[in-house]
Formats: structure tokens, sequence, C-alpha cells
């Protein structure tokens, strides 16, 4: 999932390092400081874990590897990491907005477990009895 851009500041020395290496990594300026960054933080989360087994992890992250050909620490990292994705994912999912926005009905259960159906072109919901 493609997160917002945001200007940010960085050292001069870093971004001409970073300048110095986009050719040969065939990334933008960004694209490797990001990069970077991602290596950093999976460091920072896993302080035993080498920078080799990193970039699998985030060749994998990127799919560009396969889970299967990560260990078992590497595939543990990979699911955190996803785990992470589907809580954010989820957490800004709002399912009603979306169906009402395509004219969908919709159903649900409101706080007693009711039945409750959501139909954009009639209305107030109706409530279905239990």
């Amino acid at each position: 999932m493609p997160a917002a851009n945001s200007p940010v500041r960085i050292d001069a020395d870093l971004a001409a390092s970073a300048r110095s290496t986009t050719k040969t990594m065939s990334r933008s300026l960004s694209q490797q400081i990001a990069h970077w960054a991602r290596i950093g933080r999976e460091l920072e989360r896993s302080p035993g874990v080498t920078v080799t087994a990193v970039l699998a992890v985030l060749a994998v992250l990127d799919g560009n590897a396969g889970y299967d050909d990560l260990n078992v620490q590497e595939q543990a990292v990979v699911r955190a990491e996803w785990a992470e994705r589907i809580d954010k994912t989820r957490s800004e999912l709002r399912l009603d907005r979306l169906l009402a926005e395509q004219g969908r009905e919709g159903v649900e259960l409101d706080a007693d477990g009711a039945v409750v159906v959501r139909n954009p072109g009639r209305g107030r919901p109706k409530r279905v009895a239990r």
C-alpha cells in the first residue's frame, strides 16, 4: 500500500551518499533513502538480525523474493510486518461508506445483535427481527 510522500530535510552528506548509489541500485534519490530507512528500522527492531537477513525480508515485502526462501526468524519478521499492515488497513477501512458510495446494500449487526440492512437508495436502515 503506497504511503503519502512528505518532505523531509536530511543531512547533505547522506543525500550525497544516496545520490552516488542511485544509478547502481536503479533507484531514485528518495527511493534510495527510503530503502536505507527501512533497513535501519528493521535492524533497530531486531538487533540480533544481520543486514543480509533484513535485505532478504525486505525483498519478500517488496514482492521480489519468496516467503518460503526465508528462514524461520526472517519469516516471523515478515509476518509481523504483514500483521502491522493488515491492522493499519483494517483501522482505515470503512465498508459502510464504500458500499454507500457504490450504491450497494450492506448488512451488519447492531449493538443488540439484530440484523440491519442498509440500502443507500431506500433511505433509513431497515432493522430485521432477530
